[in-house]
């Protein structure tokens, strides 16, 4: 079968026949050729720009783990210059004792704690002092918190007590990492 594509066509319609091919053409050139790459390139840049949040995160993430990698050997020091033997219930019955605070304690329960996430043993006392001034509140609890033993006050009451005499009882619960 033979296709006879001798046309007779005018002048204005071969014009129009090869203007119809030409935009065919140039509509073929863009959809397939133009336009992949225009979507190809967003597609990077959408690429880059993930990429670039990426890394903007871990270096965040490494920041904040040479932070926790520094204060993790600062507690390794604390722990390794501790005196030998030390327990916490013995350094807070010194620690009362250098304050003056000694004879207002009311009681002290020791206790240990192994936490589940981490496997560390925790070491605990609670204590109450009673019938104490701020001031030897203040002072006893700086002691606590400032000393190079590694402890912490995780928890403190305090209440009023007495009528008009400014005194307190006060419950604290003192912690450390056993070693």
């Amino acid at each position: 079968m033979k296709f006879n594509l001798n046309l007779n066509l005018n002048k204005r319609e071969k014009t129009a026949v090869y203007g119809a091919g030409i935009f065919i053409a140039f509509f073929i050139f863009i959809q397939f050729i133009i336009s992949p790459v225009f979507e190809k390139r967003n597609e990077l840049r959408e690429r880059l720009t993930a990429k670039q949040n990426i890394l903007a995160e871990m270096n965040k993430l490494q920041d904040e783990y040479f932070v926790i990698q520094k204060k993790a050997e600062i507690s390794r020091q604390g722990f390794a210059n501790r005196p030998p033997g030390f327990t916490l219930f013995s350094f807070l019955d010194k620690l009362a004792g250098e304050s003056g605070v000694k004879n207002q304690i009311s009681y002290m329960k020791p206790s240990s704690v192994e936490e589940e996430k981490s496997g560390l043993k925790l070491s605990r006392v609670e204590m109450k002092l009673q019938e104490i001034s701020v001031n030897d509140l203040v002072s006893y609890l700086y002691g606590i918190e400032s000393s190079e033993n590694m402890v912490v006050v995780r928890r403190l009451s305090i209440t009023k007590t007495g009528q008009g005499n400014n005194l307190l009882s006060a419950v604290i619960q003192v912690e450390t990492i056993e070693s």
